[in-house]
């Protein structure tokens, strides 16, 4: 890898120049003249002042990112959704759960809000990856919040842009300088109109994965850019950090995400091993000076994090107690045992409609006991077209203080049968149970002509009209109900007839049995033309729906009524 990286970062350095025009090119289409709104979008000469003093310096200040590029052997395309058995054979396409999580549930969001901006989520991953390995190899709690602080250096113009702190220290503990801040490595003054709150708790935090990639794609949205074009693309990531060398890495590692990616549990993902000043990604990274009043309690891997201390490798002295170290207290997905059902109903729904029932599921610890704020994940599995609320076949759901988390209500299609749902832990693999739902067909309970119209015929003729009829369930319309309408022999002999009123196939054949018809949208069903043969009689028509619902039409072949006037007698001869 390192003899890899050290070709292309040969290659790299070649595009220097280039990179000048680049930044040239990019700050020219910015100034003078043009500042950014609160949403960054970008505003006429005389307008407001940018919300971002740093607009120049990118999102990141020009923090240092992540140097280290993509295997030459790509991943073999999987799915994300934890339906795959095999794993891509490159460790770096893995991608921690929760985070993998946060840039698809900040992806989805953003398809709905800014569709024109097509942003996909492994345009997040790249820049999650070189800003801070996936979070630093996907160290969050359940809600996505990074277990400890992660900073760039202090932005003092040291080698780095000058930044002077603009948050008094709130987010990078730095009341002297600002430093990048989280796993996508905001500014402070960024952060100030660009955060968002991405995982609905009601705070715009940098150092949540679901804040900071959903403020991530607004960012990388703004100024109406397309995303799927090559040249919005570029200009979106040169604005996140100006820098052809930093557009080139993200570019390769989006092309590497896209042909493949593979959840792995929260906690175990690769930390990058070059950033771009020379320093090592895990302990090489230059000290960041913390405010006197707000220490530092922990020695984050990331970029600008201080150098942990090495362990002494003197033996203590005979009889000198020695102390432990300190143990790092388990997250609450690093307690859950397994998943159980928590008493969730039988979940039937016919087709077409909502499932009444929610499926619920506890996530316990190993003394039976609820665990709260982990994230399960529930996915679909078998032939069918039912989907969550929202048409996905993924959803999450984020358990409550006992420990139960309830999945988004389940939507039916037009496919009958059974199929399961899946519920799985996010971050961990533990057992989970497996939910069996059914999917049933359409059905009505009730059949009514829509007109009392007499149906009569001639005999060899056909008669004027239509039967039309409408479906109901539970004197609500019932669409798309299967039908027959059969002629019998009799009302007590459901026998089909061979003689009297007929249908005619594409052909033109006589038929007096109808399948495959199905009510409209309003529950209307109207039936072919009906024509007899030279019997004449009393017929009956017998229509039924998938469900029970069963009507009898009366049909009349008759001769036509004698109109002719009878001749008038003639009158007497007078004597």
């Amino acid at each position: 890898m390192a003899a890899q990286f050290g070709r292309r970062l040969a290659k790299g350095a070649t595009t220097t120049a280039v990179a000048a025009l680049a930044v040239a090119a990019l700050s020219a289409s910015q100034a003078p003249g043009v500042t950014a709104d609160d949403n960054g979008r970008s505003t006429a000469a005389g307008a407001e002042a940018s919300p971002d003093p740093s607009a120049g310096n990118g999102a990141t200040g020009k923090s240092p990112y992540y140097t280290d590029l993509p295997p030459l052997n790509t991943p073999s395309p999987a799915p994300t959704d934890g339906t795959s058995t095999s794993a891509p054979v490159e460790s770096e396409a893995g991608i921690p759960a929760t985070v993998l999580d946060a840039y698809k549930k900040a992806a989805a969001e953003l398809q709905e809000s800014k569709p024109g901006c097509n942003l996909p989520w492994q345009l997040l991953a790249a820049i999650g990856q070189v800003e801070s390995g996936q979070a630093r190899g996907g160290r969050v709690d359940a809600d996505g919040t990074t277990t400890s602080r992660i900073l760039g250096p202090q932005l003092d113009g040291n080698g780095f842009a000058l930044i002077k702190d603009t948050d008094n220290g709130a987010y990078d503990g730095n009341s002297a300088y600002d430093s990048a801040v989280g796993p996508m490595q905001f500014i402070p003054s960024t952060w100030a109109w660009a955060g968002r709150d991405g995982n609905g708790d009601g705070v715009k935090d940098p150092n949540n994965v679901y804040d900071a990639s959903l403020a991530a794609g607004h960012y990388l949205c703004r100024n109406g850019w397309d995303l799927s074009t090559d040249g919005d693309l570029d200009r979106a990531v040169l604005s996140y950090n100006p820098s052809r060398a930093y557009l080139n890495t993200v570019r390769s590692w989006l092309e590497y995400f896209r042909k493949g990616t593979h959840e792995i549990p929260d906690g175990t993902g690769t930390v990058p091993d070059s950033r771009s000043d020379g320093s090592g990604g895990s302990s090489g990274s230059p000290s960041t000076p913390s405010s006197p009043s707000t220490p530092h309690t922990s020695k984050p891997s990331g970029p600008g994090s201080p150098s942990p201390t090495p362990p002494s490798t003197t033996p203590p002295s005979p009889g000198t107690p020695t102390t432990p170290p300190p143990t790092t207290p388990a997250t609450p997905t690093q307690s859950v045992d397994h998943l159980a059902d928590s008493g969730t109903a039988k979940l039937a729904a016919m087709a077409g409609d909502a499932f009444t029932e929610k499926i619920s599921t506890k996530a316990e610890n190993a003394a039976g006991k609820g665990v709260a704020k982990v994230r399960i994940r529930y996915t679909i599995v078998g032939d069918t077209d039912a989907t969550f609320t929202g048409g996905e076949k993924v959803a999450t759901a984020l358990t409550d203080s006992s420990g139960v988390a309830t999945a988004p209500a389940l939507q039916a299609g037009e496919t009958t049968g059974s199929f399961a749902v899946r519920a799985t832990l996010i971050g961990r693999t533990v057992t989970g149970p497996i939910y069996s739902a059914t999917v049933t067909q359409r059905v009505a309970d009730t059949l009514v002509r829509t007109t009392d119209t007499a149906l009569t015929c001639t005999p060899g003729g056909q008669f004027a009209d239509a039967v039309q009829v409408k479906a109901t369930y539970k004197k609500a319309v019932a669409d798309k109900v299967a039908v027959t309408a059969t002629l019998i022999k009799s009302a007590d002999d459901a026998t089909e007839n061979d003689k009297g009123p007929y249908f005619k196939d594409a052909d033109g054949k006589t038929v007096r049995t109808l399948t495959g018809l199905a009510t409209d949208a309003d529950g209307l069903l109207k039936l072919p033309q009906l024509y007899s043969d030279d019997t004449t009689g009393t017929f009956v028509l017998r229509v039924t729906t998938a469900g029970g619902a069963t009507l009898d039409v009366t049909l009349t072949v008759a001769a036509a009524a004698d109109t002719s006037a009878s001749p008038s007698p003639s009158p007497s001869a007078s004597s």
